[in-house]
C-alpha cells in the first residue's frame, strides 16, 4: 500500500544527545544505540515515507534532567525538527513539588503528556498510593500518561486507570509482550480487559524489538497488531515506530510496511485514524500555542 504524503504521524520517537544528557540504560546497549540520535538522523529514516510529524517520548535520561530534556526538544522543534508533541519524563510518585513540576512542564508549548517508566518496577508499584495520587494530578493540566509496562503489569495498569478516570492513558508497545505462540492467549486476554476502559489508547509500536527470530517477521507479528486493533478499535490505536530502538531489529520503512499491511483490511477512514487521527486527537489537541506566554 502506498502511503499518501503527509498522512502519517509517528506517535513514538526518541532523540538523544550523549554530550548533553546522561542515559544510564544505554551503557547496557550495543553500539547501534550508543551514539547521538538527532532530528537530522530521524529525517533520514523518515524520508519518502510521508511522515507528517512525530511525537517525542522521553528517552530515560537521569530524572533530574527530564525538564531540561523537554526544553531541549522544544528548542529543536523551534529549529525546524518535525516534532508535533512531547511526552516528557516525570517522577509522579514524588509528591513534594509535583504540582509545581507539572506546571513548569505544561508551560512548554509542545508538552502534551508525561511518561514515568514502569516496565522494570516491582509488583505493586503501579498501583501504589504514591503513583495513583501523582497520576491523578495530570488531569489538572490536560496531560496524558504513557504506560510503558510489560505484559505482566497489565492488570495493575487497569487498576491504575480505574483509580484515575479523568486521565487519558496510552499503552506503549502493546505492553511489551513475550512474542511466542504460547504466550499470545494470556496477553490477548489481559490487553482486552485493559481496552474495556474508554480512557486508554494503544500504540502499534515496539514489537520488532520484543520478538526474537524467526518471530521477528511481518507474518508472525500480524496477529498481535490485529488483536490490538480489534479490542481498542482504530479510533484508539495509533502508529508508532519506537525509533531509534527499532533500528536494533528492523528498519523504519519495514515497520511502516508491516503496519500498513495490517491496516489494508480496514476502510479508508479507519486507516486514517490509526495513521494520524488518533495521535492528533490524543496529543495535538493538547498543544499549547497562542494561549501560552512567549516561551
Amino acid at each position: 500500500m502506498e502511503l499518501v504524503p503527509g498522512a502519517l504521524i509517528d506517535s513514538h520517537v526518541h532523540l538523544w544527545d550523549l554530550d548533553r544528557f546522561t542515559y544510564p540504560w544505554l551503557q547496557e546497549e550495543g553500539e547501534v544505540l550508543r551514539r547521538n540520535y538527532l532530528p537530522s538522523h530521524l529525517a533520514q529514516h523518515q524520508a519518502g515515507l510521508g511522515i507528517a510529524g512525530s511525537v517525542f517520548v522521553q528517552a530515560d535520561c537521569l530524572p533530574g534532567q527530564a525538564l531540561a530534556e523537554a526544553r531541549w526538544v522544544q528548542q529543536l522543534a523551534y529549529g525546524g525538527a518535525s516534532i508535533v508533541g512531547i511526552v516528557a519524563g516525570a517522577q509522579l510518585e514524588f509528591a513534594d513539588g509535583l504540582l509545581e513540576r507539572l506546571e513548569v512542564l505544561a508551560e512548554i508549548p509542545l508538552v502534551v503528556g508525561v511518561r514515568r517508566l514502569l516496565q522494570d518496577e516491582a509488583a505493586g508499584f503501579v498501583t501504589s498510593d504514591a503513583m495513583v495520587t501523582g497520576t491523578r494530578q495530570l488531569a489538572e493540566f490536560g496531560l496524558t500518561m504513557d504506560l510503558c509496562i510489560r505484559e505482566w503489569q497489565l492488570a495493575e495498569a487497569a487498576a491504575l486507570v480505574d483509580a484515575c478516570p479523568a486521565v487519558e492513558f496510552v499503552v506503549d508497545h502493546l505492553a511489551k509482550p513475550t512474542i511466542t505462540n504460547s504466550a499470545f492467549a494470556a496477553w490477548a486476554s489481559d490487553l482486552a480487559r485493559l481496552a474495556e476502559r474508554p480512557n486508554v489508547r494503544c500504540k502499534l509500536s515496539g514489537l520488532a524489538t520484543e520478538a526474537d527470530e524467526p518471530m521477528r517477521s511481518a507474518e508472525a507479528l500480524r496477529p498481535w497488531l490485529e488483536h490490538a486493533i480489534a479490542v481498542f478499535g482504530p479510533e484508539r490505536c495509533m502508529f508508532g515506530s519506537d525509533w531509534p530502538v527499532l533500528a536494533t531489529a528492523r528498519t523504519y520503512e519495514w515497520w511502516v510496511d508491516v503496519v500498513l499491511s495490517v491496516l489494508s483490511g480496514l476502510d479508508q477512514h479507519e486507516r486514517e485514524l490509526v495513521l494520524n487521527g488518533t495521535a492528533s486527537e490524543t496529543y495535538d489537541s493538547r498543544r499549547r500555542s497562542a494561549q501560552l506566554k512567549e516561551w
